[in-house]
């Protein structure tokens, strides 16, 4: 099981968002993951190495490195498919990546 986190500025809304759409589409390209949506703010060098991938929603810059594949998945959310095509490709990649 790959494990995923999401993150946007409430932790509500558009994590959620990205949250669904990564597990519908993984799960369909036969992908078992499991994506949590938090606050941005409360992303913490603990937590963050607690999961194998990051789909965040804009570049952020944090005070200690990320050691896993970071996902900008903000075109998830306009729901164009031309968009989101290439954050599910990216998503794939990594995914495979983390070899689990």
């Amino acid at each position: 099981m790959i494990k995923v986190l999401a993150a946007c500025g409430a932790g509500v809304n558009s994590s959620h968002q990205i949250k669904d759409a990564l597990e519908k589409e993984m799960g369909a390209r036969g992908y078992q993951i499991t994506c949590d949506a938090v606050m941005i703010k409360d992303i913490n060098e603990e937590m963050i190495n607690r999961y194998d991938i990051f789909a965040q929603i804009a570049n952020t810059d944090f005070s200690f490195k990320i050691n896993i594949p970071v996902i900008d998945a903000g075109p998830i959310l306009y729901r164009i498919p031309t968009m989101a095509e290439p954050v599910y490709e990216q998503m794939e990649e990594a995914i495979k990546s983390v070899n689990k």
